[in-house]
């Protein structure tokens, strides 16, 4: 509870000092005047001497009572409520067996996983979908707001688990597909690769236009470092053995494809660094939320109101029957 007009608790200090006074004046003020009242002393009291400070009483209480009910006590209820306009996000994974290289740690995949993981709890109000690609693309998730499914969505995804290759057009087509007929105003396709266009037939270039053609934007992503990377491989001999491969990414293209869309193209050689790139591409395509906060006042001076006219109307009547005085 609060007050509306608090600066009236101000007089409550006259109350006290208004109690103080009427207690002063009525010591000095005699009743009846009596020559000798020696006798009197030892007099029984009656139940009128022991309540005849009561109407004082009462007079202070009202006092209070109307004093705080002139502060207006109110009871304030907010209720805020949150308006969101997302945007339509596409995270499309490559999923081939490069990304098993270990120029990450654990590997290449694991850690674009995780960061990727990261970002979907940073959203709010965007609906995401998944896309993994190898040889071939498939839809994981489709666009969604039940982020808990998507993030078991994409727990779920696995190296090896689609024919080897990297089809980054299709992989585009794929995600274009899913956001040509949103109603979303921004459409966002985030594409990670660490390798070339070498599988599917459509070319990532003749893609990006169509998805520069429909309004979406793409920002590409690059993984790798530069040179030489470790990869475990299983030797035809038994066991497992760590070799050194190329790294090959075919960033001229990447940047091409962001480029006619207006995207970014981005390129990542640590873990750190991919987070960083999410980020930052993150504050690029930020929603807009809009906040309206409603208040609601309930008036409670009446209950010190009531109260107070009650004990004022007590007063007068023991004053005026029971305890009136003479003269």
């Amino acid at each position: 509870m609060e007050f509306s007009e608090p600066q009236w608790l101000f007089l409550l200090i006259l109350v006290p000092a208004y109690g103080l006074y009427s207690w002063l004046r009525s010591r000095r003020m005699p009743g009846l005047v009596f020559s000798n009242t020696t006798a009197t002393g030892h007099a029984p009291r009656g139940l009128r001497v022991y309540i005849s400070s009561l109407p004082l009483i009462l007079r202070m209480g009202t006092m209070t009572l109307c004093i705080l009910a002139l502060a207006r006590p109110q009871i304030r209820e907010v209720t805020q409520e949150q308006y969101a306009e997302g945007l339509d996000i596409i995270l499309v994974l490559d999923t081939s067996t490069s990304m098993r290289a270990e120029d990450f740690q654990p590997n290449r995949f694991e850690a674009a996983r995780e960061v990727a993981s990261e970002f979907i709890e940073g959203r709010v109000s965007d609906r995401i979908g998944l896309i993994v690609f190898a040889g071939k693309a498939y839809t994981q998730t489709p666009l969604t707001l039940d982020y808990p499914f998507l993030q078991n969505m994409l727990d779920e995804v696995e190296v090896g688990a689609i024919q080897d290759g990297t089809a980054i057009g299709t992989a585009i087509a794929t995600a274009v597909n899913r956001l040509k007929d949103t109603v979303a105003e921004s459409k966002v396709i985030i594409l990670l690769t660490d390798g070339q266009n070498n599988r599917g037939e459509i070319d990532p270039v003749t893609a990006s236009e169509v998805a520069a053609t429909l309004g979406v934007r793409i920002y590409s992503i690059g993984v790798g470092t530069y040179g030489e990377a470790p990869f475990v491989v299983d030797s035809p001999f038994g066991g497992r053995q760590r070799q050194m491969v190329p790294v090959e990414i075919d960033e001229d293209m990447l940047r091409s494809i962001a480029q006619q869309t207006n995207g970014q193209y981005f390129r990542a050689v640590n873990e750190q660094a991919l987070r960083d790139i999410y980020a930052q591409i993150g504050e690029l395509e930020t929603t807009e939320i809009e906040t309206r906060i409603y208040t609601d006042y309930e008036e409670r001076y009446i209950r010190y109101l009531i109260p107070g006219l009650i004990l004022l109307m007590l007063e007068i009547l023991l004053t005026t029957t029971f305890l009136r005085r003479f003269p």
